[in-house]
């Protein structure tokens, strides 16, 4: 059966993404507020303009065929095209200054705040939000246009991204204050191989680039305890549960205090970049045009102060 795809409506393909999302009809329409049988019919005259299936049942719900993540695919840009319609709708008509949403990995929370604020005292009507999550959570909100730009390390290879820089990102090894090796300069890596490590969750960009580092190094480290936040490995090598590679401006202030002490090992810090990224295809209206350019001039003046505790030299982070 041939596809009649430019015949689909907006409520079709909204059941389909609401199915997407809780994975039943049931589900989907309570959070569209409407009857089973409603969603039900939305989802079949879709499928049959799509000419190919679009759902399956499994052990697990309802999920999407390949056809299906296609269509979703097709309603997540029209529904990033309809919201910049309407806020540039707004706009015109005075409503309101507009709406901007950035992404940014988690470690870049300890500056993104202050650059918001500070945008936001020059731009009061200006309505920004902020979702953060690990490097690939970002990128697949990026990949799904939910997003007007994000804050984070090395741009994802296969989309098409506008990149501005912001600043260096140092990457150290911390431990408790008092670790036996806190003492002794130019550790090897071999010299931590008996140490146990607090490492991030799969995904995450601090994660990668601990394997990369040891692996490169011929070493293979003792994984202690996985955590899926910096604060929580800060507050667990606080109580002496292992030493963790991190980003420097994570711990800023816990080294200040001397909470935690920077170990000096050989080839560290890792100096890697921010950077604030936008998809080439994404239409970014004023509002967002101007949050970008503030973050590409400003944003370095608000990463961590350091106050000389990491050598700022830079070391090549590895790649994959």
């Amino acid at each position: 059966m041939a596809s009649r795809i430019r015949d689909i409506s907006i409520r079709q393909l909204r059941a389909l993404a609401a199915l997407a999302s809780q994975g039943s009809i049931t589900g989907a329409a309570q959070r569209l507020h409407l009857t089973q049988p409603a969603v039900t019919l939305q989802l079949r005259n879709l499928q049959g303009l799509a000419g190919l299936p679009l759902t399956q049942r499994t052990a697990d719900g309802m999920q999407l065929t390949e056809a299906g993540r296609e269509v979703l695919a097709l309603a997540e840009r029209i529904e990033s095209a309809l919201e910049a319609c309407e806020t540039a709708l707004d706009m015109l008509a005075g409503c309101s200054a507009g709406r901007v949403s950035i992404g940014a990995v988690s470690t870049a929370k300890y500056f993104v705040p202050f650059a918001i604020s500070a945008f936001s005292r020059s731009h009061p009507n200006v309505d920004v939000t902020l979702f953060t999550g690990n490097r690939e959570e970002i990128i697949e909100a990026l990949r799904g246009y939910e997003l007007d730009f994000a804050i984070m390390g090395r741009p994802p290879a296969d989309i098409d991204m506008n990149v501005h820089p912001i600043g260096d990102h140092p990457h150290i090894v911390i431990a408790p204050t008092g670790h036996r090796l806190s003492r002794r300069q130019r550790l090897s890596l071999q010299d931590l191989a008996g140490e146990t490590f607090l490492m991030r969750e799969p995904g995450s960009g601090t994660r990668g680039l601990t394997e990369q580092l040891f692996a490169s190094a011929g070493v293979q480290p003792i994984i202690g305890m996985v955590m899926s936040s910096n604060e929580t490995i800060k507050q667990a090598v606080i109580a002496g549960l292992g030493i963790a590679l991190i980003s420097a401006h994570t711990v800023a202030s816990e080294l200040d205090e001397r909470r935690l002490t920077m170990l000096d090992v050989e080839g560290l810090p890792i100096m890697r970049q921010w950077y604030v990224l936008a998809r080439k295809d994404k239409v970014l209206l004023p509002p967002a045009q101007a949050m970008l350019q503030f973050l590409s001039s400003e944003g370095s003046r608000f990463l961590p102060k350091l106050h000389g505790r990491v050598r700022l030299t830079r070391t090549t982070a590895p790649r994959h």
